[in-house]
């Protein structure tokens, strides 16, 4: 076989049903074009993983890395492009929805230098998004498509497409600044290079989806939010550390219900407090299990050691919270001042021990 001109990346998650499908369509698709598919699989329930391993068995343009351990779209991206050596590098989904017939000629433009990206797009020329969005994703996406663009400093029309293709030498030089934990890849590419690489659109129909379920969620709203203020930053401020923010302040709202039902209950206030504080964690410690390390979650009787383990990383917290704030505040510093500082140094420490004792990593 010649080595391949294109590595199509596709990221996996319970896709096992599809893939078949997919590289069927890929090569009728592909005639005349050497390629090669890599399905990055985040060790899928379903056995998606070793639906793709049979699939190379039997053909050897077919790979797959499974990944254990870790989650997330743009990290499988990475890994994915980062394992092939083919001069040019396409993202699709599993999932049918991105037309397989376009990307001969996105690979075309790459190859006539006409762009060094080249994105699939739904709001260009005759592309669109067929039944493929509910109304509320397809206003979700507008708005995002507004704001990413403010982001990235120039107008591209559809920055949040997970159908693209572009130079291997743009992706090297971008990979080692990417974020792996986010959810749009492509944004995260454009907002990399600036306006140091010329990008193309071709416009594609966005297919419905036939089997398994979509991957927007709740943290893939966050991940994009995240995404925008960490570049916004400079890349200091981690994505992870904005949900775990986040999360904070969903707990201020549980303490305080807590709270309330404490003293309804005829519960004295120090006993109330106490009860809501415990709730308050709890509660945090689940939503970022859930959301913040979605991608090292635990479970069972790690779980139980995890929240225990929360509880006494959050307290140490307080406690440095209450010792900065006092410290500042007798330095005759204003009040509030004293108790932001106390704030962000409490917060800071939770999300920091929280990152290694409770899920033992510390990523972006």
């Amino acid at each position: 076989m010649p080595s391949p001109t294109v590595s199509i990346v596709v990221p996996t998650f319970n896709e096992s049903q599809n893939l078949l499908r997919l590289v069927d369509q890929l090569d009728k698709a592909m005639i005349g074009i050497p390629w090669e598919v890599v399905f990055v699989d985040d060790d899928s329930p379903d056995g998606t993983w070793k639906v793709a391993k049979q699939l190379a068995q039997d053909d050897a343009r077919v790979r797959c890395i499974r990944r254990v351990g870790r989650r997330g779209l743009a990290g499988a991206c990475i890994e994915g492009a980062l394992s092939s050596a083919a001069a040019y590098v396409a993202v699709m989904d599993a999932d049918l929805q991105h037309d397989e017939t376009v990307l001969p000629a996105m690979v075309a433009m790459l190859q006539n230098d006409q762009a060094e990206i080249v994105i699939g797009s739904r709001f260009v020329g005759d592309g669109s998004t067929e039944g493929g969005y509910s109304a509320g994703r397809a206003f979700a996406s507008r708005v995002a498509t507004h704001l990413a663009n403010c982001f990235i400093g120039r107008q591209v029309c559809d920055p949040m497409s997970g159908f693209f293709a572009l130079k291997r030498e743009v992706f090297e030089s971008a990979a080692p600044r990417l974020v792996p934990s986010g959810f749009k890849i492509l944004l995260d590419i454009l907002a990399t290079t600036r306006n140091q690489v010329r990008v193309a659109e071709v416009a594609y129909r966005f297919r419905s989806r036939q089997e398994g379920r979509s991957k927007f969620d709740a943290r893939a709203i966050l991940d994009f939010l995240g995404l925008l203020l960490h570049r916004v930053t400079g890349g200091t401020v981690p994505v992870r550390f904005v949900f775990f923010m986040i999360v904070g302040t969903t707990g201020i709202a549980v303490h305080l219900i807590a709270l309330r039902l404490g003293l309804l209950a005829g519960c004295g206030f120090d006993t109330a407090q106490s009860m809501a504080t415990v709730a308050a964690m709890t509660s945090n410690f689940h939503v970022n299990n859930l959301l913040t390390y979605s991608d090292m979650k635990l479970r069972g009787t790690a779980a139980l050691a995890g929240l225990l383990k929360f509880y006494v990383v959050c307290g140490v917290g307080a406690l440095a919270n209450i010792g900065v704030a006092s410290w500042l505040f007798d330095s005759n510093e204003s009040w509030w001042i004293a108790g932001i500082a106390g704030v962000v140094v409490g917060a800071t420490f939770n999300y920091t021990m929280s990152s290694i004792i409770v899920w033992r990593q510390q990523q972006n």
